[in-house]
């Protein structure tokens, strides 16, 4: 199998974020080659977008779709996720890597991180308020908040140029600290807003903490080259990366729920009786 070098194959290609990137790519006039393992949904949607657009049904063994995966321009770890997807590994690549796999839907626009284990609640929303910041300032900008200094282990930590600012330069950024040798108690709380040029920077990173590619890694080196900004967020954010975090969430907008929340109101305050 041939892929010129305008083409991508998209390994599963045929269905949910796969079959976006497949239609993004070939509306954009490249030839798109969707690798799937669903012969009968790969082939209807390359019938369906017509020139340009082939089917190449995946299996564990065809060396061929490995091999043509290390040509694509989708991304340099496209292979890497393609083999996961085949079955082939059981890998955690990290979050870098899993930004990196977005890149060719996002193209080079500007574009947000959201992490669901960080739920914030706030007036105007997080992500609204992190755009307002990179609409003003035309830069990478990271949501942060306070945490206690006995928890910096639990994030990425930043130093800013003026820590008692809401809205301030970050000068340095490290993935999870000891508490002895973080820089600040300033962390990144699972909202960002990022330009572009960080896919390049993912692209050829190593392997940081954990072994895995390292968002916070690829940030660090993004100093470098352009102004990153790290901006406090209004609201109260809840942890539902733990137990206690996901249930007060749970808690807390389900009394405000517009359909249930005044009878499960009415249920909770059963049960302080």
């Amino acid at each position: 199998m041939q892929i010129d070098s305008a083409g991508a194959l998209v390994s599963g290609g045929a269905s949910g974020l796969g079959e976006a990137t497949v239609r993004r790519l070939h509306g954009g006039g490249a030839h798109v080659v969707i690798a799937d393992l669903n012969r009968d949904k790969g082939e209807a949607l390359a019938a369906e977008l017509g020139d340009r657009a082939s089917f190449h049904e995946v299996n564990v063994t065809d060396a061929d779709a490995v091999e043509a995966a290390h040509t694509v321009t989708v991304s340099q770890l496209l292979n890497e996720f393609f083999a996961h997807e085949a079955g082939l590994a059981d890998w955690q690549l990290g979050l870098g890597h899993a930004v990196l796999c977005a890149r060719p839907v996002v193209g080079d626009e500007p574009f947000t991180v959201l992490l669901a284990d960080d739920l914030i609640d706030g007036t105007p929303p997080a992500t609204t308020h992190l755009a307002q910041a990179y609409l003003a300032n035309g830069c990478s900008v990271l949501g942060v908040e306070e945490v206690p200094r006995e928890r910096t282990a639990d994030y990425g930590i930043v130093s800013v140029q003026d820590a008692a600012a809401a809205l301030s330069q970050v000068r340095g950024i490290v993935e999870k600290p000891a508490p002895s040798e973080a820089p600040s108690t300033l962390a990144v709380v699972g909202r960002y807003v990022l330009t572009a040029r960080i896919f390049e920077l993912l692209a050829d990173a190593e392997p940081g903490r954990g072994g895995e590619i390292q968002l916070t890694d690829a940030i660090s080196r993004l100093l470098a080259h352009e102004r990153v900004l790290a901006t406090r967020l209004p609201g109260k954010r809840y942890d539902c990366g733990s137990k206690l975090g996901y249930l007060q969430a749970s808690v807390e907008l389900g009394v405000r729920h517009p359909e249930i929340g005044e009878a499960f109101a009415a249920y909770l305050r059963t049960r302080r009786s």
